[in-house]
């Protein structure tokens, strides 16, 4: 699929994929008025777009107020510097692709338009140093908040409130930032005014704040990427982050993102040497990282942000032939929930997801593997628990072989099910008669040699024929389990004579089970014999000659009569004979 993507044309009209793939601004929206100037832009998330570029201008597609600036996977911004009153502003997202810039997709500008400012700026403060700072570098810049409304700033700096000894009173222009002239003196207050103009005036009694420098006159130069570079692109996604050593330095505080001054990977994070490795970068990101060196005396000031692209990895990758994302994760539906019923056979699972591995696995309830149970598109689950099935491909860009990797953690629950306590087994005629005795608390049907039915309420199956059968007993709630049982082929039945003739000839006076040549080892424990009316007439033992057809010493007519045999293995058997004189 990689090398597929990697090797589609891009040749079709860029409009239709832009219809498909563009956001559209959720603030402001299309269209819209009277939009503060301090706005924040924010738009739709297009799963899938590993970075944003915005662009903002006052004709369609401009950029003379912001040009291509990167965001990573922010979908919002804040203009620094504000946007310019009663104009229509143009925004231009761009969808950017690490893995083939000739993807990117510009989307078509969105306007609105601004409100008209018709009074002054409000006051700001100083952001770095701070207000109350104390130990700051000597050759520290001077930084402060953005004001909504305003087009310059009048600065000045001294050393005492309000004083211009340092830099007098001066319009700096649309600027956040100014570096001194001089170095400021060691060990002194500095006091900072700060005042936004627009064409309306000044703002007025702005405060004046004020921090303090260190007291031993040392600073440390900023540093910069050397691996990667910055701007560099299809980075390991393990690699060796490397930066110039910087004189003076006892240590460097890293922080890295993927928005600009973002901090999810790594925040403030100490090294004391300027290399570092890094575990598992995401692939297919924009990231941000800022180096700032620092001794015990003082660390580097107004060091610039770098930025970098990690390798392509699984995906989303646009395809422009159609403008839809595709990635190399396999797509896995697969259900969260399972029965496993009670006294029942394992249950075999499996997924149809084609993948270039599968495995598995018994969980704990914070993922932890306890047992591997295959490595196969199919499992044998034969407990409760929980469970995590892994489906993978493999990308491979520089040998990086990343895996593609979709789970989905279910659960097995045990269920009670029906259970078979005996079956009675009765000879009727060349046939047989079954009667599945079932405990259990719940209401049941039962099917003969098909799991797939029919099923039926009576328990009793007549005109079976002779040879193998399979019983199944199914539990009529939903979810209801399903218990099979074989039922052997019955030979023993046939060791239990049709008729007798107690005549005294000597030759077939007794009825006694006589255990058929084929049949396997077994014993009958006990015979008890019936009229038709349910009276017990006799019980004979294994170990005894037979019934001679007597009842209370007196002979009984010819009829038929009934039998109830219980073997060794407690299985009941059944069936009628008849008595002949």
């Amino acid at each position: 699929m990689l090398k597929k993507l990697l090797s589609i044309g891009l040749l079709l009209a860029p409009l239709l994929v832009v219809s498909q793939t563009c956001p559209r601004l959720l603030n402001p929206v299309a269209g819209a008025t009277n939009v503060s100037v301090g706005t924040t832009i924010t738009w739709q998330e297009i799963i899938g777009v590993p970075s944003y570029n915005i662009s903002i201008g006052t004709t369609p597609g401009g950029r003379d107020i912001i040009s291509e600036f990167a965001v990573g996977t922010n979908t919002s911004y804040t203009p620094p510097f504000g946007l310019p009153d009663n104009t229509e502003i143009f925004v231009t997202i761009t969808l950017f692709f690490f893995s083939n810039q000739n993807q990117n997709i510009v989307c078509p500008s969105i306007s609105f338009r601004t409100e008209d400012v018709i009074t002054p700026p409000n006051c700001t403060n100083i952001r770095n140093p701070a207000n109350g700072d104390t130990d700051i570098n000597l050759r520290s810049n001077i930084n402060w908040k953005y004001s909504p409304g305003a087009l310059s700033y009048i600065l000045s700096i001294g050393t005492t409130p309000g004083g211009t000894d340092i830099f007098g009173r001066t319009n700096v222009g649309n600027v956040l930032t100014f570096n001194p002239p001089q170095d400021l003196p060691i060990n002194t207050e500095i006091f900072v005014s700060v005042t936004p103009v627009n064409e309306n005036g000044e703002a007025q009694n702005c405060a004046v704040e004020s921090f303090f420098t260190a007291d031993i006159a040392q600073s440390l130069n900023c540093t910069r990427l050397i691996s990667p570079l910055d701007g560099g692109t299809n980075v390991p996604l393990t690699p060796l982050l490397e930066w110039e050593e910087v004189p003076g330095a006892t240590g460097y505080k890293v922080t890295i993102g993927t928005t600009p001054f973002g901090n999810e990977i790594v925040k403030d994070r100490i090294f004391r040497s300027a290399r570092t490795f890094v575990i598992d970068f995401e692939p297919n990101a924009l990231l941000f990282m800022t180096i700032v060196p620092f001794n015990e005396l003082v660390e580097a000031t107004g060091c610039i942000q770098e930025s970098f692209s990690t390798a392509v990895g699984c995906g989303p990758f646009l395809d422009p032939s159609n403008g839809e994302f595709v990635t190399l994760f396999p797509e896995l539906d697969f259900p969260v929930n399972f029965t496993l019923c009670e006294n029942s056979e394992p249950i075999t699972l499996s997924t149809s997801v084609v993948a270039e591995t599968y495995r598995w696995a018994n969980v704990t309830s914070r993922g932890t593997e306890i047992e591997l149970l295959s490595e196969t598109s199919e499992a044998e689950i034969s407990e409760g628990g929980l469970y995590r099935l892994d489906v993978t491909n493999f990308a491979d860009p520089n040998g990086n072989n990343i895996p593609c990797t979709t789970s989905q953690v279910f659960t097995v629950e045990v269920i009670p099910g029906p259970n078979i306590s005996s079956i009675g087994v009765e000879r009727d005629g060349d046939n047989l008669r079954l009667t599945v005795n079932v405990s259990g608390s719940s209401q049941y049907d039962f099917a003969l040699n098909d799991i797939n039915g029919p099923y039926q309420d009576s328990n009793v199956f007549t005109n079976v024929p002779l040879g193998d059968n399979t019983v199944y007993v199914r539990d009529k709630n939903e979810d209801g389990c399903i218990l099979a049982q074989d039922v052997e082929q019955d030979l023993i039945s046939e060791g239990f004579p049709k008729f007798f003739t107690p005549n005294g000839d000597g030759f077939n006076d007794f009825w006694q089970f006589i255990p058929p040549p084929n049949a396997e080892d077994f014993e009958i424990l006990s015979i008890s014999i019936f009229d038709r009316y349910g009276r017990l007439l006799s019980q004979i033992g294994a170990d005894s000659i037979g019934w001679n057809g007597l009842f209370n010493g007196r002979p009984l007519p010819s009829n038929d009569y009934w039998y109830r045999a219980i073997g060794i293995d407690n299985r009941e058997f059944k069936g009628h004979f008849a008595l002949r004189r």
